[in-house]
């Protein structure tokens, strides 16, 4: 399955709810959520709402959390198959472990807008990890790990763009982030409290994998 390469836009219209797939954009007036609340298509605007109910729910549950993270449904089953098989409650795992993409945290470190633009910036080598190189999205981070923009990118537009556009939103408390060096220390592991800026009912995801 490719990825969606579509307007992103019409993903959040579809949940209803904003997912913060547009960067900046999407605390502005512009946010397509703002103007046109209703899901997409010719006849969206009339259509009526159905309630969702069941493996219905389940499944927008998980679609909502995939495209809030970018992933395909292979790589989010992997994910959700890892969470089950570590201890603690496997819905609260399969967050954290989505959170701990090196993409994810680059996002909430502020120096990515999006977690797409932040996937970018990973894929084009301008990340390290404890100070090598490492352009794999979907690396998993860890307690005590060093995060860093690489020295040959400290002056790259995007991410300095970004690193001030997002100097707004305080990073979580589970990573230490200098944002005048681009670089942050994970302190420890995600709180639930903390793991995400929609709501996501993680219960849903385990009991429509579960079946």
């Amino acid at each position: 399955m490719a990825r969606y390469r579509g307007p992103v836009c019409r993903l959040c219209r579809r949940e209803g709810m904003k997912l913060f797939l547009k960067g900046e954009r999407c605390h502005t007036e512009k946010c397509a959520i703002e103007k046109r609340n209703f899901v997409p298509g010719q006849h969206g605007q009339s259509r009526k709402t159905k309630k969702t109910v069941g493996y219905g729910l389940q499944l927008r549950e998980k679609q909502k959390t995939k495209r809030v993270y970018g992933l395909l449904e292979t790589q989010f089953r992997n994910n959700f198959e890892k969470a089950a098989h570590m201890k603690g409650i496997t819905g609260e795992n399969l967050l954290g472990l989505l959170e701990r993409r090196l993409d994810s945290v680059i996002y909430r470190m502020g120096f990515g807008t999006s977690r797409a633009q932040s996937r970018q910036i990973v894929r084009h080598g301008h990340v390290q990890v404890n100070g090598r190189k490492v352009n794999i999205p979907s690396f998993t981070v860890k307690p005590g790990e060093e995060i860093s923009i690489r020295e040959s990118s400290k002056n790259h537009p995007t991410i300095l763009a970004a690193r001030d556009a997002t100097a707004h939103a305080p990073a979580p408390s589970w990573m230490e982030v200098d944002r005048d060096n681009l670089k942050a220390k994970i302190g420890g592991m995600p709180k639930r409290d903390e793991l995400v800026q929609i709501p996501i009912n993680e219960q849903l995801i385990v009991e429509l994998y579960s079946k």
